[in-house]
């Protein structure tokens, strides 16, 4: 179901449980504001057939969600160390290119 690194392997296999499950792996208790942006995650997925590095992350979050929730820090301080890929390996995406 998961791969070596803990993202789920087929992302139709996603639920809000299992966002929760990951996330307690991860030491974090999902907000409002992390299912906003796991929401938008998963909405950029299906958009672009892709998950976001941290700057088309950023980027997107500006566009939907307004300059304040586009910034990088806000996005650290719910997805610490990297938010593109924490976010999206709790969002059920695959690991975004580009990141370690």
């Amino acid at each position: 179901m998961f791969d070596d690194e803990g993202f789920l392997q087929d992302p139709n296999r996603w639920s809000p449980a299992l966002a929760k499950e990951v996330a307690a792996r991860e030491s974090l208790v999902l907000t409002a504001e992390h299912w906003e942006i796991i929401t938008l995650l998963r909405n950029y997925y299906q958009r672009f057939d892709a998950s976001p590095a941290m700057r088309a992350l950023v980027k997107y979050s500006s566009q939907e969600l307004g300059p304040e929730k586009g910034r990088s820090i806000y996005l650290l301080s719910l997805f610490p160390g990297s938010p593109a890929r924490l976010g999206s390996k709790i969002a059920g995406l695959p690991k975004p290119h580009n990141c370690l």
